[in-house]
């Protein structure tokens, strides 16, 4: 559904390039998780998605067609994506800001209809707030604030969903249930892909991991392919142990203390 093929990004005044020609796949009815240390690249792949940044050389394709020939609003009704960072200038209602999912649907002079505002409740209802339906966007917490960013993605619809960093400031409990409803999209046929911190949970969830090191993708494969200490050390550079979930027999990773 989604692939980057050995897609290069430097930015300006930088001496190395953010990606050094990366290629991965992320196809319909998985979950792709991205993961590797901060400043690996993994947020500038978002941004080489959706045109916030440049792309040097290489290609970036939503099935056979290439991003870059596809009309704005029609990738916005293809993809979904819910970025690292958003600020907005006006403090809208919550309602009011998941309803902008809807907008690459309606454009600008169609009126939302009954099957728009029932995918706008919808969302609400997967993302847990509905019943922050009538608060202001700046008088939410950071989790709050997380879950109806979600909430506005799901709205929007289409075949993929893009995630980067979609359970900071999120408690335990929000965490698994944002992974879960992940785990749902995905079986339902979308392609998920996910750029992430949360190495052990990506390990119970995703379906394959995309290992990125200082602009390169390090290890590719399923969990257990990735999640190896010898792979782990050299890329974050720290002593670590993976032993076996208990619970679910998943990979997990345990940090050790410093050896010095």
């Amino acid at each position: 559904m989604i692939r980057f093929n050995e897609v290069a990004v430097r930015y300006p005044r930088a001496d190395v390039d953010a990606l050094a020609g990366v290629s991965l796949e992320a196809p319909r009815g998985v979950i792709t998780a991205v993961v590797g240390p901060n400043g690996s690249g993994k947020s500038t792949l978002v941004r080489a998605l959706i045109g916030r940044v440049a792309i040097v050389r290489g290609s970036v394709f939503v099935d056979d067609t290439s991003v870059a020939t596809i009309d704005r609003a029609q990738l916005a009704r293809r993809i979904a994506v819910v970025t690292q960072r958003e600020e907005l200038a006006f403090p809208v209602a919550v309602s009011e800001y998941v309803a902008l999912g809807r907008f690459p649907h309606l454009g600008i002079w169609r009126a939302a209809n009954a099957n728009d505002r029932h995918a706008i409740d919808e969302s609400m209802a997967s993302a847990g707030v509905g019943a922050l339906h009538d608060r202001r966007i700046d008088m939410l917490s950071g989790g709050e604030w997380q879950r109806v960013r979600l909430a506005r993605a799901l709205a929007q619809g289409g075949d993929a969903l893009v995630l980067d960093e979609p359970t900071a400031f999120l408690d335990v409990g929000h965490e698994m249930a944002v992974f879960e409803l992940l785990h749902r999209l995905a079986r339902a046929g979308q392609a998920v892909l996910l750029v992430s911190h949360q190495l052990n949970l990506v390990a119970r969830f995703a379906d394959q991991i995309v290992l990125f090191h200082r602009g390169s993708v390090a290890a590719a494969g399923s969990p257990d392919a990735v999640m190896r200490a010898e792979i782990l050390e050299r890329v974050y550079e720290w002593p670590l142990v993976v032993t076996r979930d208990p619970a679910v027999g998943s990979p997990t990773l345990v940090p050790l203390r410093s050896r010095h």
